[in-house]
């Protein structure tokens, strides 16, 4: 009797257990805010595009003869990291295929160039979206541009090729593929094969270009994004807000605390969709039914902010030296004075043989970074001297990658 209560418990024990493992899955599709994290997905296009009207405008001006058969279109967007370049031209050619339904066959071909760098990697993309049959091996690169061109004559289609961050394409495999895809008509009875768009976060793309790409191209069709202000950025989580979440869960102020550390940090619309979606986790997690500016803050905190290459880039000479200066002391302390990133900047100066900038420059630098989201700066509670030292911190970066 007594074994088989034992027993009994223990069977007991192990129920309790499989229940208690099965009731954490109970959290999957059951959210109390989030209904779906599709829109914020960097892949997810919006049904409109939010603080770009001009914009859209003008690209369509660009491809305004676009309906004609034998016309082909060409745009060059840049544009700072999170300044909506990827989803804008996704929603123009969308959009553009709709207009066109029933006047003109359109393919629309997106092809980030960071997944697939080298010529034949992108030819083999746009290949498979005319033909998933394509075989992955066995033509040449210019075999593969004419067999896309007599695929898209026999079916009377119209390719519009969209080449995202295209400057890594143009950096490990020269311009040569674009030079050959603008000339893809040359010398045939029919044109109108394939539009161009190519995107880069590289401000300086069309520069990047050899004379005889420019010409084809044309300056006036190269199109710069500006960053978003707040009140955009406050429209960009609001619709992504009511595409993912039951309605009453994140109040306007939060999206407004959202939205303010976004545009603070350089109008970065990436940054305020990762924001807002880590502070719902953050409220989830918790149980709660509505976010909170805790979770905000918790979601701040622990953000590592990824710092695109381009963004380096864009930076001065004497800015990205203010930077490496920081970034090495941040690698073994929690913050910097500012006396003492002055002192590493004139040694990293020294370093490369630049000669250092005076006093009040090197603040201009130290503000421009802090704007851009790369370092954050306090004041000390205490006086020192006649002014008050700054420290600098950076809690939404990795100091080590950032030098790198």
């Amino acid at each position: 009797m007594f074994l088989r209560s034992k027993y009994q418990i223990c069977l007991s024990n192990i129920g309790i257990r499989l229940i208690l493992m099965a009731d954490y899955l109970d959290r999957i599709g059951a959210g109390k805010i989030l209904l779906t994290n599709e829109p914020f997905s960097f892949d997810w296009v919006p049904p409109s595009i939010v603080g770009r009207d001009e914009q859209l405008i003008e690209l369509a001006t660009m491809f305004s003869g676009i309906g004609n058969h034998s016309i082909s279109c060409r745009a060059v967007v840049t544009g700072n990291v999170g300044s909506g370049k990827t989803v804008l031209t996704q929603r123009f050619g969308l959009d553009l295929m709709s207009r066109l339904e029933g006047k003109r066959k359109v393919t629309l071909s997106h092809i980030n160039c960071r997944n697939h760098p080298t010529t034949s990697q992108v030819l083999r993309q746009i290949a498979i979206s005319l033909d998933d049959r394509h075989p992955e091996r066995g033509f040449s690169p210019g075999e593969i541009i004419q067999n896309i061109r007599r695929n898209l004559i026999a079916h009377e289609n119209h390719l519009l090729l969209i080449l995202d961050e295209v400057d890594v394409l143009v950096r490990r495999d020269s311009s040569d593929l674009i030079y050959k895809l603008l000339r893809i008509d040359e010398g045939r009875s029919k044109s109108g094969s394939i539009s161009l768009i190519l995107v880069s976060q590289e401000l300086t793309l069309f520069g990047l270009f050899e004379q005889a790409i420019k010409s084809r191209i044309g300056k006036s069709r190269v199109l710069n994004l500006p960053s978003y202000d707040e009140d955009q950025l406050i429209g960009i989580v609001n619709q992504r807000y009511s595409a993912a979440c039951r309605p009453g869960t994140i109040g306007e102020e939060i999206i407004k605390k959202i939205c303010r550390s976004a545009a603070e940090a350089g109008g970065d619309a990436r940054m305020a969709i990762e924001l807002m979606e880590s502070s719902i986790l953050s409220a989830e997690k918790n149980g709660m039914s509505e976010v909170s500016a805790d979770n905000v803050v918790e979601a701040r905190k622990e953000k590592v902010r990824i710092v695109e290459p381009s963004e380096i880039s864009n930076l001065s000479e004497h800015q990205k030296l203010v930077l490496l200066g920081i970034c090495r002391r941040l690698k073994r302390s929690e913050e910097v004075s500012s006396g003492d990133a002055r002192k590493l900047y004139e040694l990293v100066c020294e370093e490369n043989g630049y000669k250092t900038r005076g006093y009040t420059t090197f603040w201009k630098h130290i503000r421009q970074l802090e704007l851009q989201g790369m370092i954050e700066t306090r004041s000390s509670s205490k006086n020192r001297g006649r002014g008050r030292t700054q420290y600098i911190t950076m809690s939404n970066s990795t100091p080590g990658a950032l030098e790198v």
